[in-house]
């Protein structure tokens, strides 16, 4: 049964193994995955921590009912991208594969001399050299280690040359696409010197309710698959989004000169991926099947591997002046192999090709004629990036790069809490530009973004699903603060449940949502908490993030937007004439803080710390 699986705690520098119960009541307060992950992480890590250092923590938390129904799990550590809350989550076939094992959470510490990787096969562990592997890329990397084991189905973590040389936005990979990319947990695993982690599992699930739990997830499932967009999903995966960010003028063109291509965007679009996909797949026990597999020869020589999702080929198509589909493919391709994130790599880039465009660097410091849409000179500074290497080398610090730049630099950055900003432009959505500068991991849209909100979907029948009024126009700042805080808790309680976000209530209120969870949650283990328990839980989890980050310095005048937002209007398009009015994001803020119970700097309350059972993690 998911209740009995264990925590593994591995100490690289000593290389001592140990297992530990996840007792019931931690499962009650926080399920498993993000939520786990940070009940342990602000224990164990402060304010003095390094984030490459070998006091920082790495700690792999998988879903509750992964291996049961989709499997997705969390990698929370100190960030070295933000050198605050660092936590990014991967889907895949690796959580599965990790239950399988009988594990629910891991926690690593220390620092080994030497580079290691971890095999967990079942109740085996391992803890093998990888000197051999150093270097190998994330798809090499994985090949090597399966023939090494002898074991073709072993599922594996693990990081590229960019993790190993602490790129502070490297990613962890997971088969051909699966990525944990924000917040640089890729360099964490190198500073450990940790290459890969891998799953061979075989022990049996046990169920609580067998017959109900089946009845569920049929019924459930075929909730989800009614919905239109699970079905457009199933067709088109998230690349079908470009069309509405495009449509609606939110698109990032040329890191924020544009919001609207027009045509030119077709291009990009999903139905352009058809001329070079094989197929549809998913990740671990999703209906859905998001994600494109793709095979073709290219001027770029073959092209081979899954997705991409929407926002990598926005990252590095539309955002760098590249509207070539095969050189988008080509360069996320580059990325996923090198193990570096697409979203905040796609944001540096752009920065660095503003500041060339703008004459504040030349090509005698980048070596390269860094101009928008030049592929050649975009691929080698990927590479350079990943090897830190000359120029690479300064870009490999995301916004710390700025103390090796010319002051001026730092005008043009786009970042919140030192985390980049992303593929798509806000003005005009002031529900997802509040949740880009809320969110507790710096700079996401996948903590709280609300799509539904550009949908179409009826007012008046938003107004009842989210409690109240939430305006007439996803451009109109009336309500947005009640939809942020209601997907902001919403997607804590998901990512610790370990259901994907797409599956859930994020561009479909038809989706699963919290009484789906609650009867899922209780055939499978037994724990019977209804959907406003859940509600509450996914509110402490959320809040212990916001504790976290307030230890670490966070205050209201962090949660802001980059000036570009609040200073300069959209110049054409659907959204023209669009920015952010800095009193009217203020009121959304104040009412943001009021619905989560923090105080007028952002600081939970003490009522609502007593309320959420958090005493335990307060220092005073």
């Amino acid at each position: 049964m998911p209740l009995t699986r264990k925590r593994l705690i591995i100490d690289l520098k000593e290389r001592k193994v140990l297992y530990e119960e996840i007792g019931l009541e931690e499962r009650k307060k926080f399920l498993g995955g993000r939520g786990l992950n940070i009940s342990k992480l602000i224990r164990m890590t402060g304010k003095n921590t390094d984030p490459l250092g070998p006091d920082n923590v790495l700690i792999i938390g998988g879903g509750l009912l992964n291996g049961l129904y989709f499997g997705r799990l969390n990698i929370s550590a100190k960030s070295p991208e933000s050198g605050y809350l660092g936590d990014s989550n991967i889907g895949g076939y690796f959580p599965s594969e990790l239950a399988r094992c009988g594990i629910g959470q891991i926690i690593i510490t220390g620092r080994s001399e030497e580079p290691v990787y971890i095999v967990i096969n079942n109740d085996n562990i391992e803890i093998k050299k990888a000197s051999h592997l150093w270097g190998l890329d994330t798809y090499d990397t994985q090949v090597r280690i399966r023939e090494e084991l002898k074991c073709p189905d072993a599922k594996i973590l693990c990081i590229g040359p960019a993790g190993e040389n602490l790129v502070r936005f490297a990613s962890v990979a997971s088969g051909y696409k699966s990525m944990a990319g924000r917040t640089g947990m890729g360099a964490v695993f190198g500073s450990k010197n940790l290459k890969a982690i891998v799953a061979i599992g075989s022990k049996p699930f046990h169920i609580f309710d067998p017959s109900m739990f089946q009845k569920t997830i049929i019924s459930v499932t075929e909730k989800l698959m009614k919905t239109g967009w699970a079905k457009a999903l199933g067709r088109f995966g998230s690349p079908l989004l470009l069309h509405y960010a495009n449509e609606k003028g939110f698109l990032s063109y040329k890191y924020h000169q544009k919001t609207h291509i027009g045509r030119d965007a077709e291009s990009l679009e999903a139905e352009a991926l058809d001329k070079y996909a094989t197929g549809m797949v998913a990740c671990s026990g999703c209906p859905v099947h998001c994600r494109h597999r793709y095979k073709s020869s290219s001027k770029f020589g073959l092209l081979k591997g899954e997705g991409p999702e929407y926002a990598s080929i926005s990252s590095f198509g539309n955002q760098l002046g590249n509207l070539d589909l095969e050189a988008v493919l080509h360069l996320v391709g580059i990325c996923n192999r090198l193990g570096i994130d697409t979203i905040s790599g796609g944001g540096y880039i752009g920065w660095i090709l503003t500041l060339y465009e703008r004459g504040i660097i030349d090509e005698k410091l980048t070596g390269l004629k860094l101009e928008w849409g030049n592929v050649d000179a975009i691929e080698k500074l990927l590479y350079k990036i990943a090897k830190r290497e000359e120029f690479g080398d300064i870009v490999a610090d995301g916004v710390f790069a700025t103390r090796k730049l010319p002051e001026e630099a730092k005008r043009y950055l786009m970042h919140i809490k030192n985390i980049s900003i992303e593929m798509t432009d806000e003005r005009v959505v002031k529900a997802f530009a509040l949740g880009l500068a809320t969110a507790t991991r710096g700079c996401c849209h996948m903590r709280s973004r609300v799509s539904i909100d550009v949908v179409q979907y009826p007012r008046d029948l938003l107004a009842r699903f989210y409690g109240g009024y939430v305006g007439e126009s996803y451009k109109e700042y009336t309500g947005k603060s009640r939809m942020v805080h209601w997907h902001e808790v919403f997607n804590a309680m998901i990512d610790s449940i370990g259901i994907c976000r797409f599956a859930s209530v994020f561009s479909s209120i038809n989706a699963i949502d919290y009484e789906d969870v609650s009867k899922l949650l209780y055939s499978a283990t037994g724990i019977n908490l209804t959907p406003l328990e859940l509600k509450e839980l996914g509110e402490r989890i959320y809040t212990l993030e916001r504790l976290y980050i307030v230890r670490e310095g966070i205050t209201r005048k962090d949660d802001t937007l980059p000036d570009h937002y609040f200073d300069v209007p959209v110049p054409d398009g659907p959204s023209k004439g669009h920015f952010i009015d800095r009193k009217e994001f203020q009121k959304m803020l104040d009412e943001y803080y009021e619905l989560h119970g923090w105080d007028d700097d952002g600081v939970p309350t003490k009522e609502t710390i007593i309320k959420l059972g958090l005493e335990e993690y307060c220092e005073n």
